[in-house]
């Protein structure tokens, strides 16, 4: 079954509004931004079914127009039931000159068998931000389905005005490649992956010290969070549950989101936070 998304977000008077959208069963989508102060949008993107399905083609389209700010949010966890076939997804991301997007969803669960292929592309312009992340759990833990699913892959590439400047390839096979193994997950169940690029004059470098910080208050995971050669970082995360991991994404979206501009005093040489690797 073909699922479609398509989200356009647009920027008068100061203020970020959702200019259209189209969407097929099972999508909705829902402004959640009432109790904010702020001018940005807030939107969440509900789903009356409850997981992806076997044939199931997600085609996901956001673009934010020039000025525009979006924070995207999930319903809830999502779950990648038994398959025969597989499942795909493809998100398409357009940021125009002087926007910003940011999506946090909630954790992926691959049940036992599920067979799962994301493709995300980004193109960015000028004066842009972008923080996008993934949680990928084991499984139903609690149910005794610990690494039984098939396949699962997310492959995301972000271009800045059509040069690409990261691409993040996540593969697993339990059956090939055990993720409990040394120089996997190493007896971790969960893993998450946030990405933030900055094409305007903000440092991303500025973040670093305090997204630490952040962190290092945390209990029972690894982290390393390091510099990309293109004003961004990438942070990946270990541990054993995926709400920790999805609140640990939250803060860091909040320290992103909440600065506007970050002044280049005090900010840390390139040597110093090219790897700032804490384990707790």
């Amino acid at each position: 079954m073909i699922n479609q998304l398509k989200i356009v977000a647009g920027f008068r008077e100061g203020r970020s509004y959702l200019k259209d959208t189209f969407f097929t069963r099972p999508f909705r989508v829902a402004n959640v931004g009432q109790y904010k102060t702020d001018n940005d949008l807030y939107l969440m993107v509900m789903s009356s079914s409850p997981g992806i399905l076997d044939k199931d083609a997600y085609d996901i389209s956001i673009h934010l127009e020039t000025g525009a700010r979006l924070q995207l949010q999930s319903q809830a966890y999502q779950r990648l039931y038994n398959m025969q076939e597989g499942a795909t997804q493809k998100m398409k991301i357009v940021l125009e000159p002087g926007s910003a997007f940011s999506y946090v969803p909630h954790p992926v669960v691959p049940h036992t068998n599920s067979k799962f292929k994301s493709h995300s592309i980004v193109h960015l312009q000028g004066d842009c931000e972008l923080l996008l992340s993934e949680i990928i759990t084991c499984g139903r833990k609690h149910s005794g389905e610990v690494f039984l699913f098939t396949y699962f892959q997310n492959l995301t590439e972000i271009y800045d005005r059509q040069k690409l400047v990261l691409k993040d390839n996540i593969l697993l096979q339990p059956q090939l490649v055990p993720p409990g193994t040394i120089g996997q997950w190493e007896g971790y169940t969960h893993q998450g992956t946030l990405m933030y690029i900055s094409t305007g004059e903000k440092k991303a470098q500025a973040h670093l010290a305090k997204i630490q910080q952040r962190l290092e208050e945390e209990k029972g995971i690894s982290f390393g969070l390091s510099e990309s050669a293109n004003n961004g970082f990438v942070l990946r995360i270990l541990g054993i549950g995926g709400e920790q991991l999805f609140n640990c994404f939250k803060r860091v979206e909040e320290v992103v989101w909440a600065s506007r501009s970050i002044p280049e005093t005090n900010v840390p040489s390139k040597i110093e936070s090219s790897l700032i690797a804490q384990q707790v």
